[in-house]
């Protein structure tokens, strides 16, 4: 396992350079493709959310795969290099892996414990599933992060110790009082239909908002998302119904002029939001009632010139950095250590196990290639031999055989599974004379099994 992981986040980078070093659904899928065309690289994946942008990849060469990834992401990113590199992190190996683990468990995140980060890691590994970037060691590693990161939520109180973004936000803009006592009654306008905005969505239903509107480019997606909604106010708790509906992003401003409160999270690379505009909306008010605005887009969607406009309160990416800064870590913190530890330690430990199960393979096939070898060049010789004669013979030197090869094949097994039991797999093949390309032959067998009926034959 050579695991690399190039990146930046809300903890190595102000908000500023996180905006500008975004990157869109097609910029991803070009930094994918590029990576694998890059020598170091066998496989790779893209952990990109409005606070952090990693890149993973299996690389051959430590330093050459820093570069080449550190350059990658500066120019699909269209910051320069030399701007970008003082904010950049390298986890390698184990380090990486715990720092994805860390990530999973909302660990690192903005709001200490959250759990939308392991949505974001599940689209992650399935944008390298498919455009089959993502190999035997990122699938491995982002199947189990997902696990590791349920297990947290699960078996500790993590979850107590923060919230999603959007609620995290919500508290922010209601300045202390009760989100639920700040939000009843009061309209919302919901600008996108993505995950992060259907969260925002279910959250202001759930804390008594008399009506929804939710904008969005594309009418399906939005229209989709106003029917979960209408589901929901059916079964509203203690009577709290609410209307909702869906309208055009050219509906922006006249909805603008109505509403309470806007919660925005897009992926336009663009303002969607500018201060003239949040101005009109509310010169056409003619009512000093207050707006408050939630950006949670990254580049950000509403100019942050709006909150200097008199009765408008904006939260945005940046806002909610600081905040969380002074947020109080739950004592479950450290359980969630001690988990992410523990399973670390596991992964690795299976990671080099089966990096030498190919090479064992390779002994025990050429070992059986020995043992018919014998066997036909015995009948050669005694060919009075019954088949029953025979038979017996060949099980009596295959036992043999195995009983020679199961303790040091067991051994260094468990020998290749601790820190630093890489080279065991050279020694075996060195002091067996084993064929290299019979060993890759029988990796890119194990690769092939895609429903895993190879792992662990030995």
């Amino acid at each position: 396992m050579s695991l690399l992981v190039v990146g930046l986040s809300h903890r190595s980078a102000p908000v500023s350079v996180l905006e500008h070093a975004s990157l869109s659904a097609d910029a991803q899928v070009k930094l994918l493709q590029d990576t694998l065309a890059a020598e170091p690289a066998t496989e790779a994946t893209v952990l990109a959310t409005c606070n952090r942008i990693e890149l993973y990849a299996d690389v051959d060469k430590f330093h050459a795969g820093v570069a080449e990834l550190s350059t990658l992401l500066a120019q699909h990113s269209g910051v320069g290099l030399d701007e970008l590199t003082p904010y950049l992190y390298v986890h390698y190996e184990d380090r990486a892996v715990h720092h994805l683990f860390s990530v999973a468990c909302g660990l690192d995140s903005m709001v200490v414990g959250e759990g939308q980060i392991l949505g974001q890691i599940k689209d992650t590994l399935a944008l390298g599933q498919e455009l089959h970037t993502a190999g035997r060691l990122l699938n491995d590693l982002f199947q189990q992060a997902l696990r590791v990161g349920k297990r947290a939520h699960s078996e500790t109180g993590i979850d107590r110790a923060g919230q999603s973004l959007v609620t995290f936000g919500l508290e922010q803009l209601a300045t202390g009082a009760d989100v639920d006592a700040w939000a009843r009654g009061k309209r919302a306008l919901v600008i996108g239909a993505g995950s992060m905005s259907s969260l925002a969505a279910a959250t202001l239903a759930r804390a008594g908002v008399a009506e929804i509107v939710v904008a969005n480019r594309t009418a399906a997606r939005a229209e989709r998302l106003v029917q979960i909604l209408d589901q929901y106010s059916l079964t509203a708790p203690g009577g709290r119904a609410f209307a909702a509906r869906a309208v055009g992003m050219g509906a922006v401003p006249g909805e603008l002029a109505h509403a309470d409160v806007v919660v925005s999270c897009t992926g336009a690379t663009g303002l969607v939001l500018t201060a003239d505009a949040v101005e009109d909306a509310l010169r056409t008010r003619g009512c000093p009632a207050p707006l408050a605005l939630l950006d949670l887009a990254m580049p950000r969607d509403i100019d942050a010139g709006a909150h200097r406009l008199d009765g408008v309160r904006l939260v945005d990416i940046e806002t909610l950095a600081e905040a969380s800064a002074d947020a109080p870590m739950a004592a479950d913190v450290d359980q969630v250590r001690t988990i992410v530890s523990d399973e670390v330690a596991a992964f690795g430990a299976a990671q080099r196990a089966a990096h030498i199960t190919p090479t064992v393979v390779a002994l025990r096939a050429m070992a059986a290639d020995v043992v018919n070898s014998e066997v036909a060049r015995l009948e050669s010789r005694l060919p009075g031999l019954d088949e029953k004669q025979r038979a017996e013979v060949t099980r009596t030197v295959r036992r043999v055989v195995d009983k020679l090869l199961h303790a040091p094949t067991v051994r260094v097994k468990q020998l290749a599974s601790e820190p630093g039991g890489a080279g065991y797999a050279d020694a075996l093949r060195e002091l067996f004379d084993l064929d290299p390309q019979t060993v890759a032959a029988v990796s890119r067998a194990d690769l092939n099994d895609t429903d895993g009926v190879g792992r662990g034959r030995v």
